[in-house]
């Protein structure tokens, strides 16, 4: 016996007096209400209703029990119909774990944007660069940046992310502009912790690392400027490497989302363009792809498109003096 059909038949022939009637407002047959009632009054040891020919009463125990059973299927139906505006409107708290430099930068006006258009969403954004387990620690989405690797996760494509290598003006002024990538080995490089180095980029293989400059097997230190230390500058944060970069510390690869302002405005300047590495994405990462909380689809929805094609920090330009 399925309980709550079984409370539902009752409930149903009290309101509308008769089996008949009941099973017409069920869609089922008077025979399945009998045997649902049946089998709820043998399930609770009680009488429930009394039977004649023409009328149904309830009996003490009944009446209590029908009290009660309308409290718990009226609670059941508005628990059903909150979840399904859940699933229809978005609604909810959105949690949301996100890269510190990219969310500082771009994802205030993103987010603000998103709750004009959906009032009914909390937002509670978390910002690591370390790549979150999202469904250990209770997050709806993370966005992400790298290149996209096999997972049981859904990941959909928010927009390209560039990596350019850049350095001040007063920095290649001082130590000169490398023109190849074999050049870099010289340099002093402000090197990103979390940076993903692909062997197959050659521009990688050329920048120094943990202040060890490298001259094919050899570790040489008579390429080095005087002028420049061998120790490197590491961080896991990318705006901190720009602003030494912007400073004269060195050269420093990152992404344009976070260089591009001072690279239109003169601060730093693009070099080896031609040897840019192979763009990155940003990504919005989630668990499950059925039965999607709408809350979730709906920002999915919303990021597609946002920051333009390209992104607008990549419009600035490019046409820079060698130097």
């Amino acid at each position: 016996m399925d309980r709550l059909d079984a409370m539902r038949a009752f409930v149903t022939v009290v309101a509308e007096g008769s089996f008949t009637r009941a099973a017409g407002r069920l869609d089922i047959s008077p025979q399945l209400v009998s045997k649902y009632v049946s089998q709820l009054e043998q399930h609770l040891g009680v009488r429930l209703l009394n039977r004649t020919t023409r009328r149904i009463h309830l009996t003490e125990a009944g009446a209590t029990y029908h009290q009660r059973a309308q409290q718990v299927l009226a609670e059941i139906d508005d628990m059903e119909s909150q979840l399904g505006n859940l699933q229809t409107q978005a609604r909810g708290r959105l949690r949301i774990s996100a890269p510190v430099s990219f969310a500082i930068r771009h994802l205030a006006p993103l987010l603000s944007d998103f709750q004009r258009a959906h009032p009914a969403v909390g937002i509670d954004l978390q910002l690591n660069d370390r790549k979150v387990d999202i469904v250990e620690e209770g997050f709806d989405i993370a966005l992400r940046i790298g290149h996209l690797k096999s997972s049981s996760l859904i990941a959909k494509r928010i927009a390209p992310v560039r990596l350019v290598l850049c350095a001040s003006p007063a920095y290649l002024q001082r130590y000169g502009t490398p023109q190849r990538p074999e050049d870099l080995e010289s340099h002093r490089y402000l090197r990103y912790s979390y940076m993903e180095q692909e062997s197959g980029e050659s521009v990688f293989r050329w920048l120094p690392g943990r202040g060890q400059h490298h001259h094919g097997n050899m570790v040489s230190s008579d390429l080095v400027s005087n002028d420049l230390v061998s120790s490197d500058l590491v961080s896991n944060n990318g705006d901190v490497l720009v602003e030494a970069a912007i400073a004269g510390a060195g050269i420093v690869l990152q992404p344009t989302f976070i260089s591009s302002a001072a690279i239109k405005a003169g601060k730093l300047r693009i070099i080896l363009p031609e040897h840019e590495p192979e763009p990155m994405s940003l990504y919005a990462v989630y668990a499950h792809r059925q039965l999607l909380a709408s809350k979730v689809r709906c920002f999915v929805d919303f990021l597609e498109g946002y920051f333009g094609d390209p992104p607008f920090w990549d419009r600035f330009d490019e046409r820079q003096d060698p130097g």
